[in-house]
């Protein structure tokens, strides 16, 4: 089986990327070529059998669009801090099992949407404004003591901190929302900051899922905190949701925390426009 590989050194868990290969090559793949982050394209280009992505949550969108492109199939090694795409997707946390799930010889495929910002950034969880950005900046300084914990003690310390903000939605053209807000969502898996989730999303309907979290006051957000570690934020009856081809997300140009989370990447803009890929990336799973 020829395995193309796309590595992300900077991810804790594949410091020692020949290990990584070494692993492959155990679980049963004869040839092992390795490329690195950016180069996907030429990956799946190389005539391999499938693709294999070895880092976080940030290192698999470019890698599952580039799959998509090319109709083969991804396996994901999760290497990062909160693997959230691969707890979406009911992935082995552990590589060694990771490796043997990806290399199956006949392997069972999920599909999962690939999601495009209007500079071609591709994304499979989450882009978030709001407190997930301030948590994300507050759990940067705690992840090597703490791992997926840090999350959580980010998101606590931006619950008592953080301002709401100012934004207004679109979807497909139409208003949605405008207003104040602790949180916005604009979701794939609707996964992130290690366990956390929206709620049910339908990764098979071509849509984005958009929730978003009123700005009431700052007692609610106990609330809205247990939503989000149950996985049923969008079903709290005072939380819009909503799903949509295509999201605009625009947020007030004086707000000082300005700026999205994207799959754990932070992108500081004012704006943000999403889209779904036309076609979905077939992930290998259990």
């Amino acid at each position: 089986m020829r395995t193309a590989l796309v590595l992300n050194p900077a991810s804790g868990s594949v410091r020692d990327p020949q290990a990584v290969v070494d692993l492959l090559r155990e679980s049963g793949a004869s040839e092992v070529v390795r490329f690195a982050c950016g180069e996907e394209a030429a990956a799946v280009a190389s005539g391999a059998d499938r693709l294999i992505v070895a880092g976080g949550d940030g290192t698999i969108g470019p890698s599952a669009r580039a799959a998509a492109d090319a109709g083969v199939p991804l396996g994901v090694l999760p290497a990062g801090t909160a693997n959230d795409f691969a707890r979406a997707l009911g992935l082995p946390l552990d590589l060694a099992a990771a490796a043997r799930v990806a290399l199956a010889p006949t392997p069972a495929t999920r599909p999962a949407e690939v999601c495009l910002t209007a500079d071609d950034r591709p994304f499979v969880n989450a882009a978030n404004a709001g407190l997930a950005v301030r948590a994300a900046r507050e759990a940067s300084g705690m992840k090597a003591r703490l791992g997926p914990l840090a999350y959580m003690a980010g998101a606590a310390r931006a619950g008592l901190r953080a301002p709401a903000i100012g934004v207004q939605v679109t979807l497909d053209g139409r208003p949605f929302f405008d207003g104040e807000a602790w949180q916005v969502s604009v979701s794939g898996t609707g996964r992130f900051g290690g366990g956390s989730a929206v709620g049910e999303t339908d990764q098979d309907d071509g849509l984005l899922d958009v929730t978003i979290v009123p700005a009431v006051n700052r007692r609610s957000l106990v609330r809205r905190a247990y939503g989000l570690r149950r996985g049923t934020l969008g079903e709290q009856h005072d939380v819009p949701h909503e799903r949509a081809r295509r999201v605009r997300v625009h947020l007030d140009a004086d707000d000082d925390h300005r700026g999205f989370n994207v799959d754990g990447e932070l992108v500081v803009v004012a704006t943000l426009e999403v889209h779904v890929h036309p076609r979905r990336v077939a992930v290998i799973v259990p």
